[in-house]
């Protein structure tokens, strides 16, 4: 769920901490740094060198912004640095190759939509099956602004076909953590077997986030997703989904 906060992780055995602000939706993120001087002689330029901490920051604000609305594969190294306002050499410096970006921004977008998720369960504090239903109230309103560009990890997974590929590991991690949160909200709303219900909710999901692509922001099938939300809910807790 598209859609951006937090500490991001490169991927392998080294973390990274780091506090990235995403820039407002049509905004480039800021390329203005507090630059540091190194050591020059008299009478030359001091030689101006960017934090290497600041240049992560703006690469990953770049790599957010330029491969959620473009794509990964369409975007390449030269037009982050360039967006970044750093060097490409600066670059590699903070991420060994392409696709360790790539995983970087993909770790970040986990952690902003899952934030997301979460931010609507805490809208319904104690009631579970409103929880649920309020998942999809404030998807569909996200995703019928304008620009939206649906979920990262459904985006991702249509560009490397390959499932070994680690990039698409990092869409089954996601995903597994957002049925983590369904079949927690369907155990306690009193489901002995929440599986139908997550299987039918994680299904109408994926639909809105393609319809919001396919249809547009704002479609007839996005404004009625909040009802089929509620209607597949229902059916679940009655146990109409089960199969026989």
């Amino acid at each position: 769920m598209p859609d951006t906060q937090a500490g991001v992780k490169t991927k392998g055995d080294t973390k990274v901490a780091l506090k990235v602000a995403p820039p407002a939706k049509g905004d480039a993120p800021a390329t203005s740094v507090r630059r540091r001087s190194g050591t020059s002689r008299p009478g030359k330029a001091a030689r101006q060198v960017t934090p290497a901490s600041v240049a992560q920051q703006y690469l990953l604000n770049a790599a957010v912004e330029l491969f959620h609305a473009e794509g990964v594969r369409a975007v390449g190294v030269d037009a982050v640095v360039k967006r970044a306002g750093v060097n490409k050499m600066c670059l590699y410096r903070q991420f060994a190759s392409k696709d360790e970006l790539i995983l970087a921004y993909l770790d970040h977008m986990q952690a902003t939509s899952l934030a997301r998720i979460d931010a609507s369960i805490a809208k319904r504090p104690g009631e579970p099956r409103a929880q649920m239903l309020q998942i999809f109230v404030d998807l569909a309103e996200r995703a019928s602004k304008p620009g939206y560009r649906g979920c990262p990890f459904v985006n991702v997974a249509a560009e490397f076909p390959d499932p070994q590929h680690p990039a698409r590991q990092s869409v089954v991690d996601y995903k597994a953590e957002v049925v983590q949160r369904f079949t927690a909200l369907a155990t306690a709303a009193g489901l002995q077997t929440p599986a139908p219900l997550v299987d039918a909710l994680s299904l109408i999901l994926e639909g809105a986030y393609a319809a919001s692509q396919t249809f547009g922001p704002g479609s007839a099938p996005l404004r009625i997703l909040p009802t089929v939300a509620r209607q597949v809910i229902d059916a679940g807790m009655a146990g109409a989904l089960e199969q026989a």
